[in-house]
């Protein structure tokens, strides 16, 4: 017997996000942010706009359309450049949705009914949500995939599908006694991955929240921002000089990491300034650095969507660039699984 030749994988990072509106300071930090300072190194970067995954959900048209454009200006706002990175929305590349329909073939349901966002979302009404709220876990490892990406940024909160990626490429791998999918690696990085409510330090920050007060958006003007931070929750004893100090103040931590991701230091240095002072003195520290940071965003943001056309035009050529990519990928992993192709 002999043995199969390793291949080499292009260094190739992939990520997205769902355009269902209401962008947060969140999204920016744990995401955004950390997708810019990833272009121009080894690895290529390639960033989606998920538009599949939005429609597990039922969704309003237009306002999807625009939710598209709106996501495309916050990436582009936020320092991603489309001559740097490719960046196009999910349906315009129909290797994603061939892809996923081989990975149901390869994942089993009961790695599906083990996801725990499935769990959230469906609560007790598994019977009647859509059997993509369910499937979609292939589609994401087919996102990933269909473009061989070595490495993935994801939150703490998105690890499990990570895995059940790498469960579904070393499955594959091992079924037909191939290399062709990647072990994709996670990268968790930076102080502020997962920012927390403004309102409960236990929560992660969310559009979702019918609390507008519990998140900062990426369209709330320099006012809004400053309010919101000045409201945050809080609680009267003074800042400690390092993070260990703010073990059980869920509240304080998330402020102290959000100034830390904003200004580029550690916690430790943060807290090293402001050492035995409160909320009184750091509050409107962390709203003038919040507002210098995001004010510039939620402008560029607002000249990206005057423009509509524009937007489409670089998503249309970024589809193109992703579909370069991933129709060779597809194409060989359908050879592999013994599927013809009788077309020229």
């Amino acid at each position: 017997m002999t043995e199969t030749p390793k291949t080499r994988f292009t260094p190739r990072i992939f990520s997205g996000i769902q355009p269902s509106g209401g962008l947060t300071l969140g999204n920016y930090l744990g995401a955004l942010k950390r997708f810019a300072a990833l272009q121009g190194g080894p690895a290529q970067t390639i960033y989606c706009l998920v538009d599949l995954h939005a429609i597990t959900v039922w969704q309003e048209p237009d306002k999807l359309r625009r939710n598209i454009r709106e996501a495309a200006a916050a990436f582009m706002a936020s320092g991603v450049d489309p001559q740097q990175s490719i960046l196009f929305n999910q349906s315009q590349v129909s290797a994603h949705a061939e892809m996923a329909w081989l990975f149901n073939t390869v994942a089993r349901v009961g790695w599906m009914y083990r996801m725990t966002q499935f769990k959230d979302k469906a609560g007790k009404n598994t019977e009647n949500v859509s059997l993509g709220l369910l499937a979609y876990p292939a589609l994401m490892a087919a996102d990933i995939l269909t473009y061989q990406a070595t490495a993935v940024p994801v939150g703490e909160d998105q690890k499990q599908h990570l895995e059940l990626t790498r469960d579904i490429a070393a499955k594959f791998n091992h079924d037909y006694g191939v290399e062709q999918f990647p072990i994709t690696e996670p990268l968790i990085e930076g102080v502020a991955t997962r920012v927390m409510s403004l309102r409960d330090g236990s929560k992660k920050m969310s559009k979702s929240d019918p609390s507008d007060a519990s998140r900062i958006n990426l369209t709330d003007d320099a006012d809004a921002i400053a309010q919101k931070i000045r409201k945050a929750r809080t609680d009267a004893d003074p800042l400690p000089g390092s993070l260990d100090g703010l073990k059980d103040r869920p509240e304080a931590k998330n402020l102290v990491n959000i100034y830390a991701a904003l200004s580029d230091e550690t916690p430790d240095q943060v807290l090293a300034r402001f050492e035995g002072q409160g909320f009184g003195a750091f509050k409107p520290a962390l709203a003038e650095l919040a507002v210098a940071a995001l004010e510039p965003i939620t402008r560029r943001m607002n000249d990206f969507m005057a423009d509509p056309a524009e937007i489409d035009r670089i998503l249309g050529e970024g589809a193109i660039r992703a579909d370069e990519i991933a129709t060779p990928i597809l194409e060989r992993t359908k050879e592999i699984m013994g599927l013809l192709r009788t077309r020229p």
